[in-house]
């Protein structure tokens, strides 16, 4: 889930930073983002409007900052795609993500989206708080395939919307792992933010920012590669992606956080062929579940492993001798 709002605790190493600097440091806006973020009351400390630039910043301070939306030049498009439905009614739609589809809108992908899909399916689809992301309340990433809730009515957006930020969702993922000697099953709990080498990259390796939480257990171990269920507590851009990398398990074929497939692997040869094979980041979003904003039932959805992941799976899970 990609969250417009970003929360930091101030550690040690930020007392007596400025604000406006501070903001800026954790890469997740621009300069004058950040300026006009304070302008307009989107930044704040310990939840105080207005906040000033030059604000000096002190032990366990909390900082919220909502970057402006960026335009993206032009109205939504509706758009004629494929969209496979889970589950619709009045309320809301469950969706099927393909893999290589964004789901919203964004600088170097104004169509072609889910949203854009969305809109030819549903008329007057709800704008929650974000006029380019109508309809989306949590999202996954480019490569990963798997189950997205989307609202359909501005009540059920903020209902849904307060489920995911109490946490309180059930989402399970699948991934193919390298490596066999994790443990069983554990759990990742760590602050999670910008990585100050490549702003472009997230890592658990921060000491102040947002908890990121994720719980593992082992489904089945091949001769070098294993089958993992992840399940979520906190929902942060590349959680499950970051974990596992920085705990020296990165999933298979994953561009920025993995690492390179062996070419010869002794016992291991068929999996690492297999997850040579494998054209995109070996994640799935299997299970999604949530109460749903008007009945007040509880809904659980699952989605079996896309063609190509399932044959990676296969790889870990076949004959061993």
């Amino acid at each position: 889930m990609d969250d417009p709002h970003h929360h930091w605790t101030v550690g040690p190493e930020s007392v007596g930073a400025r604000l406006d600097r501070f903001v800026a440091d954790q890469g997740v806006g621009t300069r004058a983002q950040v300026k006009r973020s304070l302008l307009e009351g989107r930044l704040t400390v310990d939840g105080l409007v207005p906040a000033k630039a030059g604000t000096k910043l002190k032990l366990g301070e909390q900082v919220t900052f909502r970057p402006p939306v960026a335009t993206l030049g032009g109205p939504l498009v509706a758009e004629d795609l494929p969209l496979e439905i889970v589950h619709e009614d009045d309320a809301v739609l469950v969706v099927n993500k393909a893999s290589g589809v964004v789901v919203h809108p964004a600088p170097g992908h104004p169509t072609g989206t889910l949203v854009n899909a969305l809109l030819f399916h549903v008329e007057g689809l709800t704008c929650g708080e974000d006029a380019k992301r109508p309809g989306i309340v949590h999202r996954i990433d480019k490569d990963t395939t798997g189950l997205l809730v989307v609202a359909k009515t501005d009540a059920a957006h903020a209902h849904l919307a307060a489920q995911f930020a109490a946490h309180t969702t059930h989402r399970r993922y699948r991934a193919v792992v390298h490596g066999t000697k994790l443990d069983d099953e554990g759990t990742l709990s760590t602050w999670f933010g910008r990585s100050r080498r490549d702003r472009k990259l997230m890592t658990g390796r921060v000491t102040s920012g947002r908890r990121a939480t994720t719980h593992w257990r082992v489904l089945a171990r091949g001769r070098g590669l294993s089958v993992l269920e992840l399940a979520l507590e906190t929902g942060r851009t590349h959680q499950i992606r970051v974990h596992l990398s920085e705990r020296g398990y990165p999933i298979i074929a994953d561009p920025l956080y993995g690492r390179p497939v062996p070419k010869v692997g002794g016992a291991a040869t068929l999996e690492f062929a297999a997850a040579r094979r494998m054209p995109r980041v070996a994640l799935h979003a299997a299970e999604l579940g949530f109460v749903h904003p008007t009945t007040g039932s509880l809904l659980t959805f699952s989605a079996p492993d896309p063609p190509d992941l399932a044959a990676l799976v296969a790889a870990v899970e076949g004959p061993k001798e």
